[in-house]
């Protein structure tokens, strides 16, 4: 019921928080301290959300004041007007139901399947020292990174909070300059191959014209 506050709940923090850390563990199987970091930048995000979501709403809290005045009425420790843009953007109905929280679920899943896809590539080209170019690196040249970035996204658009709102752009630049470091490590392991590799796949943005079983060098 709307009435009833749904905080507390250390339970669902950890349970959900072990679920969305494991499905991207399973997914990427980090190796090496590139990878590692990767990880727990994404994984502290989530326990971060899901903390708020579930555990201490402290946006909530913090914005108490002119939530109050603002939307006289409107019961912000139930969970459902806990998606705050639901009602920010004035949004009737189910929140789980609205676009908002569709595009949300929409991001992802897309983010986790590119994720899968994505160093599944990799860590076979890590294995025989090679490099990743077929699949989605065909496409671009970092599709790890981007769907860290689609999933973190994604839970955005579902359930914002200050503390994930802050640390959304902050783990962008991250993983920016971990790409940037990534690829210094590459030119000086592969040398004009990767060169050659990087003036014909762009960096973020895909190329859905290549073909993806092919080596885009």
């Amino acid at each position: 019921m709307d009435s009833e506050p749904a905080y507390g709940l250390w339970t669902l923090v950890i349970l959900n928080s072990a679920i969305f850390v494991f499905f991207a563990f399973s997914f990427t199987k980090p190796q090496t301290k590139t990878d590692w970091r990767s990880f727990g930048a994404f994984s502290a995000f989530v326990i971060a959300l899901f903390t708020e979501m579930y555990g201490f709403p402290l946006t909530i809290y913090f914005l108490s004041g002119w939530l109050a005045e603002k939307y006289p009425g409107i019961d912000f420790l139930s969970h459902e007007n806990g998606h705050l843009l639901h009602t920010l953007f004035g949004l009737e109905g189910n929140p789980h139901f609205d676009p908002l929280h569709i595009a949300s679920n929409v991001l992802i899943i897309m983010g986790f399947f590119l994720l899968a896809s994505a160093w599944g590539v990799l860590h076979k080209a890590q294995q025989s020292r090679s490099l990743a170019t077929t699949g989605w690196y065909a496409r671009c040249r970092h599709p790890q990174y981007i769907a860290f970035i689609l999933i973190m996204f994604g839970f955005l658009l579902q359930w914002p909070t200050i503390l994930t709102v802050i640390m959304f752009p902050v783990l962008v630049v991250v993983y920016v300059r971990l790409a940037k470091r990534e690829e210094r490590m590459a030119l000086k392991e592969f040398g004009d191959e990767y060169r050659s590799y990087m003036e014909v796949t762009p960096a973020w943005i895909p190329d859905f014209n290549i073909d993806t079983n092919v080596s885009n060098r």
